[in-house]
């Protein structure tokens, strides 16, 4: 269980990082998409860091290299397109504020990329 609060606990301070980005990415006036996929890949990056160091310390068995390349195509895949899909649904379509439809995507895919983290990216690999 100290892993998922540890997880959480990063869960927090990439969004945080991810939409003070998005804000100031806005504020430039970049495109909202742009601005989106650019401040998901920053927080992606971030996470990545944080998750080796400090939630999967002990699971250090394969290279940085490919655990990273891992992260990217699980992590990195599933948030990118959750954030630019439901990014361009709920602000495009519906009109939500893009920080908080921004927001709402970060955490409908918490689950998913703890999961895919735990159980791919940073499992244990048997010795040989």
């Amino acid at each position: 269980m100290t892993r998922w609060w540890r997880f959480n606990a990063i869960g927090v301070l990439g969004p945080g990082l991810q939409l003070l980005v998005l804000q100031g990415l806005l504020r430039l006036g970049v495109h909202s998409l742009v601005a989106t996929a650019l401040a998901v890949e920053l927080a992606i990056l971030h996470n990545y860091f944080w998750h080796l160091k400090w939630t999967w310390p002990d699971r250090g068995k394969l290279s940085r290299r490919s655990a990273f390349v891992l992260f990217l195509l699980a992590n990195g895949t599933v948030s990118l397109v959750s954030n630019v899909v439901m990014m361009r649904v709920l602000a495009g379509q519906w009109h939500v504020a893009p920080l908080p439809a921004n927001g709402i995507a970060i955490a409908s895919t918490s689950v998913v990329n703890y999961l895919l983290g735990d159980r791919w990216v940073f499992r244990e690999v048997p010795r040989g």
